[in-house]
């Protein structure tokens, strides 16, 4: 086992383990009252010590299984010369019970036991019950031990990856949670558009039309009338089609570019002379963009050139749609009198523009950025990454 995946209490164990490996051997050189006694000790610690500081031990089984035959027979060699090494039994129950598979261990831990009774025996000791009975019972409490350990593990690694399972299943609820929340706040959102600027669009509709019936046909305010009632109409079919959260109508019937070089059409065509001269382009090789992007990039260039109608006093306005390797960008230049962005605040009269567009971008994790001085335009620009799939 890798020491840094071992808890407090497993290290003092394992410190254990290695002193009382260390004791043992010190208790059988010192009894052993000979130099080759001494000698065998030295050889059996080495090894042990080798074993226990090499990764591959621990993380190998095969390894772990040559290691230890090469410890059982420096053990075996100790213990043909002094009686004393039979101690030393009871350590390798624990090593090989925890670093060989049951199949393996169990086998090995009852030839250590026969091998530790038959050398009392063969050294001369006199027979009792006791020469049987230690290591026997040394080796049942090494395995109970060890087993119960390893069943304890297991149902500990039972019970910490249900806690994760939970972990996970509290997370999905929280996200189905929130999700619920979003609809409920959409949908209450829907009635509130529904109830107030559906209807008042509706009710400006129907009063414009009353005007047009009552003005005579060769009123010059005829056709600003009719211009109102159609803007009118147009965002009322939005405001309900947000409702029914669905696209909105201009990309209904058509692409995103498509979509934006209508919108440059009302803007040439508001009056005579009035309004910047918009020109859209597109760059790169389009793809099919989620229903999101395409909503969020038209909604950004028709507030941007809102603003650029209304309060740029700009003779000229470009809209350019790019498309690149992980991103599609959509840039709203102008040549206008320009602004600190820094010093925009919202207002009771607008001005609400800039933080909407900044917020649609960076809700599908996109950036938004605009760059203007006084007398040098302005350059509304946003990038939005390239969904997985979409890539051109």
């Amino acid at each position: 086992m890798d020491p840094r995946s071992l808890t407090p209490a497993l290290r003092a164990l394992r410190l254990c383990l290695h002193l009382l490996m260390a004791g043992l051997l010190v208790l059988a050189a010192v009894r052993a009252h000979s130099a080759a006694g001494t000698a065998g000790a030295v050889v059996m610690g080495g090894v042990y010590a080798t074993g226990s500081y090499l990764p591959s031990v621990r993380s190998s089984q095969r390894a772990a299984a040559v290691w230890l035959a090469v410890l059982g027979a420096s053990w075996l060699g100790l213990l043909w010369l002094t009686p004393e090494a039979l101690w030393l039994a009871f350590p390798l129950y624990f090593l090989q019970l925890h670093l060989l598979p049951t199949r393996w261990s169990l086998p090995a831990v009852t030839l250590t036991a026969g091998a530790a009774i038959l050398s009392y025996v063969g050294h001369g000791a006199a027979l009792n019950p006791g020469v049987f009975i230690g290591p026997l019972l040394g080796a049942a409490v090494a395995v109970a031990t060890v087993l119960g350990y390893q069943a304890l593990y297991r149902e500990s690694e039972r019970r910490r990856r249900l806690i994760e399972e939970l972990i996970e299943t509290r997370a999905e609820l929280a996200a189905a949670e929130r999700h619920a929340g979003t609809l409920a706040e959409r949908e209450r959102l829907a009635r509130e558009i529904h109830d107030t600027l559906a209807q008042g669009l509706s009710s400006i509709q129907l009063l414009l039309r009353a005007a047009e019936r009552v003005l005579p046909p060769d009123s010059p305010a005829a056709g600003h009338i009719g211009r109102a009632r159609e803007a009118a109409q147009d965002n009322l079919a939005e405001a309900r089609r947000f409702v029914r959260a669905l696209s909105p109508p201009d990309l209904e019937h058509g692409s995103l570019a498509a979509a934006l070089e209508r919108l440059c059409e009302p803007v040439t065509g508001v009056a005579p002379g009035a309004g910047p001269r918009v020109r859209f382009s597109v760059s790169g090789t389009p793809v099919e963009l989620p229903t999101p992007y395409e909503v969020a990039l038209l909604r950004i260039a028709q507030s941007a050139l809102a603003n650029t109608v209304r309060h740029a006093s700009a003779s000229r306005a470009e809209i350019t749609l790019s498309f690149m390797d992980a991103s599609v960008t959509l840039d709203v230049v102008d040549d206008g009198r320009g602004f600190e962005p820094a010093s925009v605040r919202p207002s009771s009269d607008g001005g609400f523009g800039l933080p909407a567009m900044r917020s649609r971008a960076e809700s599908l994790g996109g950036t938004f950025t605009v760059e203007s001085a006084p007398g040098q335009g302005t350059a509304v620009a946003v990038s939005l990454p390239l969904p997985a799939g979409a890539s051109a």
